[in-house]
C-alpha cells in the first residue's frame, strides 16, 4: 500500500457529451497514512479487498468510452472505497451505517473489525471525500453547462453470493441489476439500459442494490440531471474473489457504450 496522488480524476469526453461514467470502486490503493488506521494483517487486508472492489469496472469504462461514437466523461476514483466512500451520505442518513459501512467503514464485508469503533471519520471525510464530492458536481455543473443535462452512469459490480454486510441480499441477482432513482431515472433511461444490456443475459431493477448516484447539490432538485446505476455480476466477467478477468469484460464494455449512445442522441 502507498500513497496515490491524486485521489480521483476526471477524464474528459466529448465536448457535447451529456455522459458521465463514474467509477468509484474500482482501485485498491490505500495510502500508507490511511492504511495505519486499520487493524487487518496485510493478507487480511488484500482479502477484503478481493471481496469489498469492483474489480475490473474502470477497465470497462474504459473500454466503453473508447467504442462509443460520442466520448463519455469518466470520473473515476483512483482510491480504495476502504478509505473513504464517495457515494455514502456522509451522515446519518446512510443506511450502511447500521453495519458500519457509512462514508468511512468501520466493518468489513463480513461484519468484522476494520478500523476501531470509535474512529473519527472527519479527517478522512474532509481530506477526501469532500473534495471528491465538490470534483464530481463541478463534473455535473459543467456537462450542464456545456449540453443542458447530464447524466451520470455508475458503474459497479458485486458478488454472485450475497455477502454479509448486505442489507438486501435477499433478492434476485441478476447477470445486470439497473439501480434507480425515483426522481433522477427516467423510464427512457431504464429502457434505453435494458436493451443495451440485453447481450448479457436478465437485466432486473434495484436488486441486490437500488439507487443512483447524484450529487447533494442536484439530488432532487434537477431534473436535468439523469442518473442510473449499473450493477454487474462479477462472475459474468471475472473469477470471484479478486481473479482475473475474462471474455465476459469486452461484451459489457460494448453493452455500456451502446448505452451511452443512446443517451447522446
Amino acid at each position: 500500500m502507498h500513497d496515490t496522488p491524486p485521489s480521483f480524476e476526471l477524464l474528459p469526453g466529448a465536448a457535447e457529451s451529456p455522459v458521465i461514467l463514474h467509477v468509484p470502486h474500482a482501485a485498491r490503493a490505500i495510502p500508507a497514512v490511511v492504511r495505519a488506521g486499520i487493524v487487518l494483517d496485510d493478507a487480511e487486508l488484500e482479502r477484503e479487498l478481493d471481496h469489498i472492489t469492483d474489480a475490473y469496472t474502470d477497465r470497462i469504462a474504459e473500454a466503453a468510452a473508447g467504442l462509443a461514437g460520442l466520448t463519455p466523461w469518466r470520473f473515476v476514483n483512483r482510491l480504495s472505497r476502504l478509505v473513504v466512500d464517495p457515494e455514502r451520505f456522509p451522515d446519518e442518513r446512510e443506511e450502511m451505517l447500521a453495519v458500519g459501512m457509512g462514508a468511512v467503514y468501520t466493518r468489513t464485508t463480513h461484519r468484522n473489525v476494520l478500523r476501531p469503533s470509535d474512529t473519527d471519520p472527519e479527517p478522512l471525510v474532509e481530506r477526501y471525500f469532500r473534495p471528491y464530492a465538490e470534483a464530481m458536481r463541478k463534473a455535473v455543473t459543467d456537462r450542464l453547462a456545456a449540453t443542458g443535462r447530464a447524466v451520470i452512469i455508475d458503474v459497479h459490480s458485486y458478488p454472485g453470493a450475497a455477502l454479509p454486510y448486505e442489507l438486501h441480499g435477499e433478492g434476485p441477482r441478476p447477470p445486470v441489476c439497473l439501480g434507480t432513482d425515483s426522481f433522477h431515472t427516467s423510464p427512457e433511461l431504464t429502457g434505453l439500459a435494458r436493451a443495451a444490456f440485453a447481450r448479457c443475459g436478465e437485466t432486473g431493477l434495484d436488486s441486490p442494490f437500488s439507487g443512483a448516484y447524484v450529487p447533494l447539490e442536484f439530488h432532487g432538485e434537477d431534473a436535468r440531471v439523469g442518473a442510473l446505476m449499473v450493477e454487474i455480476r462479477r462472475d459474468t466477467y471475472m473469477t470471484e474473489p479478486g481473479g482475473p478477468a475474462g471474455p465476459g469484460l469486452d461484451r459489457l464494455a460494448g453493452a455500456l457504450a451502446a448505452l451511452v449512445d443512446g443517451l447522446g442522441r
